[in-house]
């Protein structure tokens, strides 16, 4: 007899969802769900790791500093832990606590500071934690960006300049993705 397949992370995270209501919340590209799902799917594109394919999906559980509604809160992080795994999760609490006014200009390389919106607390993430969270925010804007037209030309030359200090962060895929998506709104690359 064979033992029962343990249940697919990503399907649980899309079930948790789905009962939240992702698939119902507005979001440039249909709802939020179908913008989770594109993340993910891009992040799958770029090689990225298992975990942060996962946090990609699940990236707007907690809310984000450019999203503010939230499908679970805080305090439900073990929750969450137990669909995605503690690594997954970690992701995505560090992306959704990136405030992102006092933490933008000076993502320039792993040696930058990072300020957590949730606790105020400034801080240098680990290295790792700083290239994933650039794929991450890579991944999400440049959805948002092929989604919503209007966004792209209002915002495509900021993230471009973002995505150009951020460089040094990025897989060769995701700078490549950001140069072919916003390149020609205004920024310098």
């Amino acid at each position: 007899m064979t033992a029962p397949m343990a249940t697919d992370p990503a399907h649980a995270a899309r079930r948790l969802l789905c009962e939240r209501g992702a698939a119902t919340l507005d979001h440039p590209g249909g709802t939020l769900l179908a913008h989770l799902d594109r993340v993910h799917r891009q992040l799958v594109r770029w090689n990225a790791r298992p975990e942060l394919q996962l946090a990609g999906l699940c990236h707007a559980l907690y809310g984000t500093d450019g999203f503010a509604p939230y499908l679970v809160p805080l305090h439900q992080r073990a929750r969450v832990r137990e669909i995605v795994g503690t690594e997954a999760e970690s992701l995505v609490y560090f992306y959704a606590s990136c405030d992102r006014r006092a933490t933008y200009p000076g993502a320039t390389g792993p040696a930058a500071r990072f300020r957590d919106r949730f606790t105020g607390r400034t801080f240098t993430p680990a290295p790792r934690r700083w290239e994933e969270f650039a794929e991450l925010t890579a991944a999400n804007e440049l959805d948002i960006a092929h989604a919503d037209v209007d966004f792209r030309a209002r915002c495509g030359a900021d993230l471009l300049d973002l995505f150009t200090r951020m460089r040094p962060l990025l897989t060769p895929a995701a700078w490549q993705d950001c140069e072919n998506t916003l390149r020609g709104s205004g920024g310098t690359a």
